[in-house]
């Protein structure tokens, strides 16, 4: 079953360009999730203070097929599908008027912030989700470079304050704004499609090594930690 909300994008949703950012969609996308997994009962606050449990996004991928200008009425729908093993996937849409302005799949885990353990699907009783469509979204469901392509380092990035989340985390709305900072500000207003698979948490005051290469209108990302661990592995698609 499908759950919406109305919102009107405002001026601080936009950039330079005066284009609602991807960073902003996907922050408008996860707070109507928010109120979705509210409205079944338990807000996630108290998921995490009463039951030790926290929902971690593992991969998003997006698609972008119009721009979205501030001042502007959408409806924001998400629903979830077919849970199993580890993964909660779960979809999102943003429509204004007649218009699909973009869609979202992702896939989230459970974790219990006790032990660090990961709760199945199965073992989940906190919530009863429904089994809707999944969407189909042209970009690719792995971070694969090209045959030939080598990451090079672009500089770092150091992990601050207003980065984080209650987990003391990157929060995973902020990884989009992030990579677009090392990206040719012609590119950016030419983003049609956005990967990212969340591999290791980026812990405050962590300093990350920005990898990347431009490969067929691609921009393929690998953030790296002092440790050696990669963080987080990413697509940016180009459209025309």
């Amino acid at each position: 079953m499908i759950f919406s909300e109305k919102y009107t994008t405002k001026w601080h949703d936009t950039d330079a360009s005066r284009r609602v950012t991807v960073t902003k969609m996907l922050v408008m996308m996860q707070e109507v999730s928010n109120h979705h997994i509210e409205s079944l009962g338990m807000p996630l606050d108290t998921l995490r203070d009463e039951k030790g449990l926290a929902f971690l996004l593992s991969k998003i991928r997006i698609s972008v097929y119009r721009p979205l200008y501030a001042y502007e009425d959408v409806e924001i729908q998400t629903w979830t599908y077919a849970a199993h093993g580890f993964s909660y996937p779960r979809c999102y849409r943003i429509i204004r008027g007649d218009e699909v302005i973009a869609e979202a799949d992702t896939v989230w885990a459970l974790i219990d912030i006790n032990n660090r353990s990961l709760v199945k699907a199965s073992d989940c009783d906190v919530y009863e989700f429904t089994d809707d469509e999944p969407l189909s979204l042209d970009v690719p469901q792995r971070f694969r470079l090209p045959k030939g392509a080598e990451l090079e380092s672009l500089g770092e990035r150091k992990i601050v304050w207003s980065d984080l989340d209650y987990n003391m985390h990157m929060n995973n709305t902020k990884y989009p704004d992030m990579l677009c900072d090392f990206l040719p500000v012609e590119d950016i207003g030419r983003i049609k499609g956005v990967f990212l698979s969340y591999v290791n948490e980026a812990a405050f005051g962590e300093t990350l090594d920005i990898r990347s290469v431009l490969a067929d209108g691609v921009h393929y990302f690998r953030t790296v930690n002092s440790e050696g661990k990669t963080c987080l592995e990413a697509q940016i698609i180009l459209g025309e």
